[in-house]
């Protein structure tokens, strides 16, 4: 199939198109897309003046690829080959500590490569994995197979490996340094990353971190307070250490669970430093549902998804991923951020999912040190799109299965037919 020259009568979200864009009933106008060797060149109002070989979209909704900016391709599809699993986060870390004996690098090449597979095909285009690093003086198994399998999809998938350390690893300064230091020697696609946990806590060793990798001039990317104790410092913690040591790159803080459980005044407060340090928030709605508040026998009464509209709010960064995929820490997904979307959407009621929410599938440029354009556009980037052929505006991420996925402007998934000259 050839490539098209120009996408007419196309439905963008508001909040990538610029500010004065046209409106007709306070609804952005249809857009036409003009694409040449694989990139955007221009986004513009739709007329009725389109050329006869245009694509004609008919209203189609249409997001760029994806950012699943928080998975674990170590981890995922081992659910079947285990037993009962006890409730809860703690309860499925046991069940993949005692997995870890069926690991071999082709089982974790097998499982990783069916992940990023499915990334792939759903419209993925950058995919960040953390990898579990439980000994101080051995790099973990899965590790350079990560590397490996990210040199093997560049070009398809970006793909980033956070070192997954627990935290008390970093309680001695210099063994902090050793492992930034492996973790730099892997590539620029690595950061270095910790769990921060209150059954873990330490400043000192959080500090250490922090500063081990401002050393190593390593990004940052943290599971933080994952859990509904209200008494969780570990986000405001970061916040004031990151501001005291100068930091200049980009941290990302993952799951912030407690947020939901303490008191207002606390929780906004903790939220207003985060805004004013280089912190992206990254939601993962469907893990914390399933592992929050879960006890064997009841329902579970939280919800367990952090202050997402308050982060937004305070013009905090925000993502949502995928997370966990067919493991003890989630039995279900598909390596689709759509579904993590349409999870949050129902549990923290996201008003406008596609013109508002949908920006927190797509803004890989939150995952980066460079300023981050204050209207993000299409134009000059590669012409990676996601054409939604059943969903509308209103009922967006409904109907989102089927969809045509375009990489530099080709179809590699999905039925375009409908869409071409007649």
């Amino acid at each position: 199939m050839n490539a098209p020259s120009l996408l007419d009568n196309v439905r963008l979200p508001r909040w990538l198109l610029p500010t004065d864009w046209p409106l007709r009933d306070g609804v952005p106008v249809l857009a036409c897309i003009a694409l040449e060797a694989g990139r955007v060149q221009s986004v513009q109002p739709a007329t009725a003046a389109a050329p006869p070989s245009a694509w004609n979209l008919a209203g189609t909704l249409a997001l760029p690829g994806f950012v699943d900016a928080h998975t674990h391709l170590d981890k995922a599809f081992t659910l079947p080959r285990m037993k009962q699993v006890q409730p809860g986060l703690l309860g499925a870390i046991d069940a993949m500590l005692a997995d870890r004996v069926h690991w071999t690098p082709d089982d974790v090449r097998e499982r990783a490569s069916r992940g990023l597979q499915w990334a792939w095909e759903c419209g993925t285009t950058h995919l960040r994995t953390h990898v579990d690093w439980w000994e101080p003086d051995s790099v973990p198994m899965a590790w350079p197979v990560m590397a490996e399998l990210a040199q093997e999809w560049a070009g398809r998938v970006r793909l980033e490996q956070v070192s997954l350390i627990k935290l008390p690893l970093f309680e001695d300064a210099a063994q902090a340094m050793r492992l930034a230091k492996q973790v730099k020697a892997t590539g620029p696609h690595a950061l270095l990353g910790g769990f921060v946990h209150s059954t873990n806590w330490s400043e000192n060793a959080l500090r250490n971190l922090l500063v081990s990798a401002q050393t190593c001039d390593l990004d940052i990317d943290l599971h933080v307070d994952e859990e509904l104790n209200s008494s969780a410092v570990g986000l405001q913690t970061t916040a004031r250490i990151l501001r005291e040591i100068g930091y200049e790159g980009r941290v990302v803080c993952g799951h912030i669970c407690a947020l939901a459980a303490q008191p207002e005044a606390q929780a906004f407060a903790t939220l207003d430093a985060v805004a004013r340090a280089p912190i992206t928030v990254v939601s993962l709605p469907a893990t914390n549902l399933l592992l929050q508040d879960a006890v064997t026998g009841r329902t579970p009464r939280q919800r367990g998804i952090t202050l997402v509209k308050e982060a937004r709010e305070r013009g905090i960064p925000l993502l949502f991923a995928s997370d966990n995929v067919q493991d003890p820490f989630c039995r279900l997904g598909s390596f689709d951020p759509v579904e993590a979307l349409g999870t949050a959407a129902l549990v923290a009621q996201l008003d406008e999912p596609f013109d508002t929410w949908s920006q927190a599938l797509c803004r890989g440029d939150w995952l980066q040190r460079a300023p981050t354009p204050a209207t993000p556009t299409l134009v000059g980037r590669a012409a990676d799109l996601v054409l939604f052929t059943q969903a509308d505006r209103h009922g967006w991420p409904s109907r989102t299965a089927t969809r045509v996925v375009l990489r530099d402007g080709r179809v590699t998934h999905g039925d375009a037919t409908p869409f071409l000259p007649r």
